[in-house]
């Protein structure tokens, strides 16, 4: 028998209660911290200058066009970008380029909440168990992370994830309402690419075959009319950007990071075929366990604590929704275990699927069964691991060597954030142990995300900003500089650590290059001869001089130290200094004459 749905104020309430939840998460704040080096910035920067320029179709930074991404998160961070006032609700860019994560992450905690409402899956605590699987889903590390950071995963994880959602709804409700998942399904390929139709379609057909239901399942969805949608929504972007930009576009966006991305590791992304089996542990901590025996209920069926073969047996639809999420779970796994580039973000599409699977698992539990006993030790021993972990950093935190944030470990000692930490997962494992105990599964495992709730705006904020003052600050304080003491057409340049967020603050085109005497060689090569939109070429005659900001550890370089610089400013480990053209082109002629070649013209797919 299929359980009622919670009445209507209830869940008005439970929504209510997971927006506020979402708000404290991923808004609070949102706007206090500059833009994370290295990806971040480039976003941020593409959008910006699409609202600047008015130019919607192709994003450009740096003065090059950028290929990488569709334009979903681009067109989201610009629209923002757009509203006036910027300089005063908006000093940092980070309220702009941050939102659509944020927004869409918040978006599918209020998606998971709701359908466990209106399609609760057991008839005990239906409003609580909604409640845990969106908490669970947003206190992943991976959605903590890159919920509230200027990148296309949150906005793509969010678009995926409320497609898949309205997919099962669609099979559980008999068919009402089909166009709705294809219609973000678009959304999600115009924020990341073909991959989302790759990873909805192997769900379905995981799930169908599971369930043995999958010309009912086909029936239901309509996927010809619905591809057809989604086709509608999303191609005719890329058929624009085919025909304006031609072949380059189709070379990086298809040949480079679609395809190359999945037959080949680049960028030394390169991991081991299990790779993503630790990733599926540490993105659901502390309640993995719960999370794995709700996976293992999905696969075999209810009685899957019995640990015997069990005959896996049709659900009725509106029941079969934590199978659904377990082979929505599995699709994200085989598939990026199959690609040769491996990331921790590719894991995010997988996070609500592992939400529903923890909040199910928790739901159907019965106290004296073998298999939540053991998921319930386990979850209260890694609270305890954790809190212990961070109670013991004084011993380990010392050895953690960050040249670009040398006093991290002494200012996060200093703070008393990481005591505060262990006293979060101590408190968790505590009130997980006593309810467990009095068995309640349930009120157990949402009782122990109220400590790690917690540990978000105590403890995670202040040491995103204390990260952010000693990381981001000395970069904000050289753009600064830059825009004091550059002169008109003077070129600007960057070597050592990269950091895109110097072209992202100063409003200047920056020449990027590596400490190594090649980056030199590069640097005097690309000053006289690259053309990118904003910089033209130039000799040392028209520029005698050129602006430069480099890291301590590099410029004690030799080949850097020999050029006599006249020192600007300094902030954290970055100089500004301004170089002789002469001088600068005399020391890579010696360094070319001893064999050193330039090597800035050779195909780099991610330059920037």
């Amino acid at each position: 028998m299929t359980p009622a749905p919670v009445s209507t104020s209830q869940r008005r309430r439970v929504l209510l209660l997971c927006l506020g939840l979402g708000v404290v998460l991923f808004l609070w704040q949102l706007g206090v911290s500059g833009l994370v080096d290295e990806t971040p910035p480039l976003f941020a920067a593409s959008a910006r200058a699409m609202a600047e320029a008015g130019d919607w179709l192709i994003p450009w930074v740096n003065g090059l066009p950028r290929y990488d991404k569709p334009p979903l998160v681009y067109w989201g961070m610009g629209l923002v970008y757009a509203l006036p006032g910027q300089g005063w609700w908006n000093p940092l860019g980070t309220w702009a380029a941050r939102l659509p994560s944020a927004l869409a992450t918040i978006g599918l905690m209020l998606a998971l909440a709701d359908t466990l409402l209106r399609w609760p899956q057991h008839g005990r605590r239906a409003a609580l168990a909604a409640l845990t699987a969106a908490v669970a889903f947003a206190l992943s590390p991976l959605v903590l992370l890159w919920g509230r950071i200027a990148v296309s995963d949150g906005l793509f994880s969010g678009c995926l994830g409320l497609s898949l959602l309205l997919c099962w709804r669609c099979y559980a409700a008999g068919g009402r309402g089909w166009w709705w998942g294809w219609l973000w399904l678009g959304l999600a390929v115009l924020a990341k690419g073909p991959v989302a139709v790759l990873l909805l379609g192997l769900t379905q057909l995981l799930f169908g075959w599971l369930q043995g239901d999958l010309a009912r399942l086909w029936c239901r969805l309509r996927p010809l009319p619905g591809l057809a949608i989604t086709a509608a929504l999303s191609l005719p972007w890329y058929g624009l950007a085919l025909a304006v930009e031609g072949e380059p576009f189709w070379r990086s966006f298809f040949g480079y990071h679609n395809l190359q991305r999945f037959t080949a590791a680049v960028n030394n992304h390169s991991q081991p075929w299990w790779f993503f089996g630790p990733v599926l542990l540490l993105a659901s901590l502390p309640w993995s366990p719960v999370l794995l025996l709700g996976l293992v209920q999905g696969l075999r069926g209810p009685e899957a604590w019995r640990w015997r073969p069990v005959p896996v047996a049709p659900l009725p639809p509106a029941l079969s929704l934590q199978r659904y999420s377990a082979c929505w779970l599995l699709a994200v796994l085989l598939f990026f275990t199959l690609a040769a580039t491996k990331l921790p973000s590719y894991w995010l599409p997988a996070t609500p699927a592992a939400g529903l699977l923890a909040a199910l698992a928790a739901q159907r539990a019965q106290a004296k069964r073998w298999g939540w006993g053991w998921a319930a030790v386990s979850t209260v021993l890694l609270s305890l691991v954790m809190a212990l972990a961070f109670a013991a950093a004084p011993l380990w935190l010392p050895l953690v060597i960050t040249p670009e944030m040398p006093s991290l470990p002494q200012e996060l000692l200093e703070s008393r954030l990481l005591a505060l930490a262990a006293a979060c997962y101590g408190l968790a494992a505590l009130v997980g142990a006593v309810l467990w105990w009095r068995r309640q599964p349930l009120p157990g495992l949402a009782a122990l995300q109220v400590p790690l709730l917690l540990f978000v705006p105590l403890v995670l904020l202040p040491s995103w900003q204390l990260g952010d003052r000693l990381r981001g600050l000395p970069v904000r304080a050289m753009a600064s500089a830059v825009r004091q003491h550059q002169t008109p057409d003077q070129p600007l340049a960057m070597v050592g650590m990269l950091k895109p967020s110097l072209h992202y603050y100063s409003r200047r085109v920056v020449i990027y290059e590596g400490a190594p005497a090649t980056g030199l060689v590069n640097l005097a090569d690309r000053l006289g001869r690259e053309r990118r939109r904003g910089q033209e070429p130039s000799g040392a005659e028209q520029q005698p001089s050129v602006l430069l900001v480099i890291d301590a550890a590099t410029a004690e370089r030799p080949h850097w130290r020999a050029l006599e610089p006249e020192l600007l400013a300094s902030s954290g480990i970055y100089r500004l200094w301004r170089l002789d053209r002469q001088r600068l082109e005399r020391r890579a002629a010696a360094l070319a004459a001893a064999g050193v070649r330039p090597d800035w013209q050779d195909p780099r797919p991610e330059r920037y």
